[in-house]
């Protein structure tokens, strides 16, 4: 059982990189030490720059394993932003949590509230914008270590130092690393991809994405999410 070690909250900001545009973004957040209200569409005073891709009721809530961090620095040691947590716009840090032993489908007593993984990260060049890395986005999915969203079951409280306590695991088979792999692997796996498809408590965003796999035989082109043009 683990714990909230760190509560991430940010307001939609201006992020800038030079050369480029301007764009609005909630990945920059800062800790809060109080109570936040948890509701069916994200935590209360959170916001996202771009609620088409990010947010909502799918995606209210963002899990990242602070076990990941070492491995951010030993890549990126002279990083502008701070390689610890918070740094990747997560809503929640903890340890002992990661991808290996968090399944699809969980669900999880956390304060007053209840949830279930929903679905994992697919990261984007607002990453990269933010570490000011034209990889970090592909370096974050090639390692597998992209943390996870929540959809919310019940609305209620959470806090730092609130447990995880795992209520239910009805997809024992499916961790968020084998979901994951299947998701970032340019490999024709259609039989991976057609079992993934058919997990009900995956995302819709995430089924079809399987689905449409089966039926072209081939992996999306993901420049578009990964590069800024």
């Amino acid at each position: 059982m683990s714990e909230i070690a760190s509560l991430f909250i940010g307001k939609a900001k201006p992020l800038l990189r030079a050369g480029h545009d301007e764009v609005m973004s909630g990945i920059v957040k800062t800790a809060h030490a109080g109570k936040v209200w948890l509701s069916f569409n994200g935590l209360h005073g959170d916001e996202q720059g771009d609620r088409m891709y990010h947010g909502g009721p799918e995606k209210a809530l963002h899990h990242y394993a602070a076990e990941h961090y070492g491995y951010w620095r030993s890549l990126y040691p002279a990083s502008p932003v701070a390689m610890a947590p918070g740094a990747f716009g997560e809503n929640v840090s903890t340890v002992g949590m990661t991808e290996q032993d968090v399944c699809i489908g969980d669900i999880y007593q956390v304060g007053s509230a209840l949830v279930q993984v929903s679905q994992g990260r697919q990261p984007c060049w607002r990453l990269n914008r933010r570490l000011q890395r034209d990889d970090a986005a592909l370096n974050m999915q090639s390692a597998g270590a992209t943390g996870w969203y929540y959809r919310v079951l019940c609305e209620g409280w959470i806090a730092q130092h609130d447990k995880f306590e795992l209520v239910q695991r009805p997809r024992p088979e499916w961790p968020m690393q084998r979901l994951i792999a299947a998701l970032f692997s340019q490999r024709l796996q259609r039989d991976e991809w057609q079992q993934a498809s058919r997990i009900e408590q995956l995302s819709s965003n995430w089924r079809t994405t399987f689905e449409r796999r089966v039926q072209q035989g081939q992996v999306e082109d993901w420049t578009r999410r990964l590069c800024e043009v």
